[in-house]
């Protein structure tokens, strides 16, 4: 028997990611969906005041209003030098119509005086799973870390790929091959713990109902 498990997203791109990491494990079998399959559901809106909170805000609601194991992310760019920014205003850091190329060309902006020792930043993405029935909450997070280089260089990312720049791979996010970039990508690395703790935690999923 398998249980549904509910992406709380409509990105086919990501749900398809996900998918390839929890899917199957060690037979605790996931029949795994996305939003579509609810198109009448509301919006929930994003207000919380981290990563963590926005993510556990959405999983919770949807699990409420499906009665579904869910999952749900929400990630962004944090910035050392500037607390944390953009942190979760990552894609409305220009304001909140803003294309990628204005949020990329504030930030430039924002360190452009600034020693590469002193743009140190990283991709960040927080994972929660809720489960309705048991009220089991499982939160992970992954982060990618790199720099803040003050040119864009690359065509394969987008947001703020272009100007993250990687010293082990000497390129930005936006140059590396999108396998290599989704092997090493903070959302990879919350999989990754994810799927210990699913393993872990959720052994016996498949004992229960759907």
């Amino acid at each position: 028997m398998s249980r549904k498990l509910l992406v709380a997203s409509a990105n086919r791109g990501k749900i398809r990611e996900i998918k390839t990491y929890l899917e199957n494990l060690n037979g605790i079998r996931l029949e795994i969906i996305g939003l579509d399959e609810f198109p009448a559901l509301p919006e929930v809106e994003e207000d919380g005041d981290s990563f963590q909170a926005n993510a556990l805000k959405k999983a919770r609601a949807r699990a409420e209003q499906t009665g579904l194991l869910t999952l749900a992310d929400d990630s962004g760019l944090s910035v050392e030098y500037l607390g944390g920014e953009p942190g979760i205003y990552s894609a409305r850091y220009a304001g909140e119509d803003a294309t990628d190329e204005e949020n990329n060309q504030k930030l430039m902006e924002k360190l452009k005086d600034l020693p590469e020792e002193k743009r140190k930043a990283a991709f960040i993405c927080v994972m929660a799973l809720v489960d309705p029935h048991s009220g089991e909450e499982i939160v992970v997070e992954g982060r990618c870390d790199g720099l803040i280089q003050l040119f864009p260089a690359g065509e394969n990312g987008f947001g703020y790929d272009p100007i993250f720049y990687l010293p082990d791979f000497g390129k930005t996010m936006a140059e590396l091959p999108l396998e290599t970039k989704n092997q090493i990508s903070h959302r990879a690395a919350a999989l990754q713990k994810l799927k210990s703790e699913v393993i872990k935690r959720f052994g016996q999923i498949n004992d229960e109902d759907d």
